[in-house]
């Protein structure tokens, strides 16, 4: 999607920007556009009316002389011709030195400068450089509440005392019109017109068609020596509605429809449905109880079960509410961008088959003075975690139903809506840990008694209190899963390990141990069921056939499916007992039958509203891969924003800073070959240092964490970026997709197939080429707490 058809348009819209009544001014000018185009219109707006710090310098960048000029106590230096620039840009956004300002003096300078040596302008960005990269705009679903179709009819338009100008309909809807008029048309715009549609009104004799009907002109442009008039509906009845809305049904497979906000939403659904699957971010839901916040609700996918099942204790009941209780809710909802109280470190303690949480905040730890204690003995347990929690508020003035079909009903039934109006906010909870950074943490322990952690122990929840709800995605396993939490023994020769089940089903599980064996996998290996033993009677739970497929966490977590001979298998006999008498009692963690999928699907577009990092998506070509899109949320993040300071287009960025030196290739794009879709994400980790150039860009050095070396050499780093500039550290998410999920844009295809063929299948050969998706997310904070020394000095 491009303005570059739209330039005239924010060319009138610009002297406006600042005026009181912009928001009417700007409904009325874009009344018949797209929703999609008005969202990219107003995102282009905002930012070129945005402060810009920027310090326009040409001393060494022209022939001319340069002086000194001073805007908002910066100093610019500059030619004649640029001050002149300056001069006529200012009064465009009220005398404020905006990135507008910065980048129509720069742009005047630059054509000036080329036609001196007799060169043509080219676009500044060129098609061939890999690193640039388009925008697809994620959570945003646009839905025109009428079809518009693209319908040329003889019109006559007049206005009191004027003779009748004839002209074309360009498209045509129930409330509204484009038509074509020649330029020397002399209609007052600030007037009204009235249409006659003539070849409606020899079909149909209704009055206002005989008659003609009244428009409010909306916007005039000229082009290609005509004057384009938008037009909004101003008279005629019931009558005339029927009449417009049967020509548009009647006509419309003949005649094309605009399809692209249908096809703008499609796409961001389509991407989504690769993105999502993948996701490692547990998001929660939180309502009010008797004025005191509360989680009510998560949403599962199959990236974000390990957060979930961490928080299952032996019971398989979700200690979730006590590690976010509501002293730390209450204070991240009142200070959510305050690094204290969105970080959490948490770790667990198996007694005697019971399972005890130990949890704290960053701000908890610096008030009870124990960031040494907690953060240096913590991460020597194989179950250390480090959590970060987004807080987002939910605006209830937009949809929660993704409506992007004309006439689809906008809303959800009355039972959802209620349930999803109680929501206040959204938290996303991020797993931020990372095994090969355990001995930076453990630098703080300093022996301290570690009886001091007893303070941090989380109070025990006995019953569940979070409503679970999946995505609608389908199962990876041909089976549904439980959480269920029994001891297990697995033995592979003389290796061998104690663990604790996190989820169960008849034929396979998921295992946590203890300590990390080096097991070989995939390979077969044997488990005995002491605990559920008791209970077994005469049946053996004991060194049952059981295949390694695969490990995680550095060895940690063993995912195991029960070889099954010529002869019945008596764990998956048992485990199918289990869960069948169990059945109410046992929490299923997948969702077969897609139970609540209105509800799972209104949480889903609340979440997708703000994303918690920026997603990207890998396609083949026919030599290899690239980058072929990075997702956009409704709100401007800096990641994208950082990315996006020299590029000139609306939705572009260019991530070279980030890719270069074969960073795309190596660490992204063969790994994501390697990988399978039913693999879990992994990740790297850059470290970036931002320098604010004189002339107010920014520059951008980035460097893998493990080029750096030793921990010396990154705290050098981190220090330097500080002195000179800034430092920021990104987490880079790779994974492998599955094939694309047409069943979810069904509707959206049949409907551009119908009215855009060609459209329908660009958007499915699209789809099918993407063969990976990550997620770049900004882990400053958290980089920073590994390091006493960075940590002391950033506070």
């Amino acid at each position: 999607m491009s303005l570059d058809n739209h330039s005239a348009l924010i060319e009138q819209l610009k002297p406006l920007l600042m005026e009181p009544d912009f928001q009417d001014i700007f409904d009325q000018l874009t009344a018949d556009e797209s929703n999609s185009t008005r969202f990219l219109l107003k995102m282009e707006l905002n930012r070129i009316s945005s402060q810009c710090t920027r310090i326009i310098d040409l001393r060494d960048k022209t022939e001319l002389p340069c002086e000194e000029v001073v805007i908002a106590n910066q100093r610019h230096f500059l030619d004649e011709p640029a001050k002149e620039s300056l001069i006529n840009a200012l009064p465009l956004y009220r005398n404020k030195y905006t990135l507008g300002v910065y980048e129509q003096v720069l742009k005047a300078h630059k054509l000036r400068r080329l036609k001196l040596r007799n060169i043509e302008p080219e676009d500044t960005l060129s098609n061939d450089n890999p690193y640039i990269v388009p925008g697809v705009v994620l959570g945003s679903y646009f839905n025109r509440c009428e079809e518009r179709m693209n319908y040329s009819i003889r019109i006559a338009v007049n206005q009191q005392n004027t003779h009748e100008v004839n002209g074309v309909t360009l498209d045509l809807s129930v409330g509204g019109a484009r038509i074509k008029l020649p330029v020397k048309h002399h209609l007052d715009q600030d007037k009204p017109i009235r249409l006659k549609l003539l070849e409606l009104s020899e079909e149909f004799y209704i009055d206002d068609l005989q008659h003609g009907v009244d428009y409010q002109i909306v916007d005039i442009q000229n082009k290609d020596g005509n004057a384009i008039l938008r037009l909004k509906r101003l008279g005629g009845g019931d009558a005339l509605d029927k009449v417009l809305t049967q020509v548009i049904r009647s006509y419309k497979y003949r005649y094309k429809v605009d399809v692209n906000d249908v096809i703008v939403t499609a796409t961001g659904l389509g991407y989504e449905r690769h993105y999502l699957p993948l996701l490692t971010h547990l998001p929660l839901y939180v309502s009010m109880s008797d004025d005191t916040p509360c989680i009510s609700y998560e949403l599962l996918g199959r990236g974000n079960q390990p957060i979930q099942h961490y928080f299952q204790d032996e019971n398989s009941v979700s200690q979730l509410p006590s590690f976010i209780n509501t002293r730390r809710l209450t204070q991240l909802l009142k200070h959510p961008d305050k690094t204290d109280h969105n970080l959490l470190f948490c770790f667990t303690h198996n007694a005697q088959g019971k399972l005890h949480y130990y949890s704290a905040t960053l701000a908890e730890l610096k008030a009870t003075n124990n960031l040494n204690l907690f953060l240096g003995f913590a991460s020597t347990k194989a179950s250390w975690r480090v959590f970060k929690l987004i807080a987002q508020s939910i605006d209830h003035s937009k949809n929660y139903k993704t409506s992007t079909l004309p006439g689809d009903d906008a809303h959800y039934s009355a039972l959802t809506e209620q349930q999803l109006a109680q929501f206040t906010h959204i938290l996303q909870l991020i797993d931020l840990t990372n095994e090969e950074v355990r001995r930076d943490y453990q630098t703080w322990f300093n022996k301290e008694d570690v009886n001091g952690l007893k303070i941090f122990a989380q109070a025990k929840v006995k019953n569940h209190s979070i409503k679970k709800v999946s995505m609608p995605f389908s199962e990876r396993r041909h089976e549904a899963r439980f959480a269920f939490k029994t001891t297990v023994t697995v033995q592979q020769g003389d290796k061998k390990a104690t663990g604790i089940t996190h989820d169960i089903s008849s034929r396979g599980l998921q295992l946590i141990l203890e300590e990390a064996v080096d097991f070989t996998e995939p390979a077969q290996v044997t488990l005995s069921f002491p605990r559920l033993q008791a209970a077994a009677g005469k049946t053996n739970l004991s060194n049952l056939p059981y295949q390694l497929i695969r490990s995680r966490m550095n060895g940690l977590t063993l995912h195991l499916s029960a070889l099954i001979g010529h002869s019945p298998h008596e764990g998956v006999e048992f485990l199918n007992k289990l869960i069948a008498h169990n059945k109410q009692k046992l929490e299923q963690l997948s969702d077969n039958e897609g139970q609540l999928k209105e509800l799972a699907d209104g949480l889903k577009n609340l979440f997708m509203r703000q994303l918690p990092g920026v997603p990207y998506f890998i396609e083949k070509t026919v030599k290899s891969a690239q980058m072929a899109y990075i997702g956009i949320g409704t709100k401007t993040d800096e990641i994208s924003h950082l990315f996006a300071q020299d590029t000139d287009q609306v939705l572009q960025f260019n991530l070279q800073p980030l890719l270069d030196n074969n960073l795309l290739k190596q660490q992204i794009i063969d790994p994501i070959k390697a990988m399978k879709a039913s693999h879990d994400m992994d990740f790297f980790e850059v470290f970036i240092q931002l320098i604010r150039q004189p002339r107010g860009t920014v520059q951008i050095k980035c460097i893998l964490k493990s080029e750096l070396g030793g921990r010396d050499n990154q705290i050098k780093f981190i220090q330097q970026c500080k002195k000179v500039g800034r430092f920021m550290a990104l987490r880079v998410y790779r994974g492998a997709t599955d094939k694309p999920d047409m069943s979810y844009i069904r509707r959206e295809l049949e409907y551009i197939n119908i009215h855009a063929n060609h459209r329908a299948k660009q958007l499915e050969e699209q789809l099918w080429k993407v063969i990976g998706s990550g997620e770049l997310l900004d882990i400053t904070a958290e980089v920073e707490v590994r390091y006493p020394s960075i940590l002391a000095t950033a506070n």
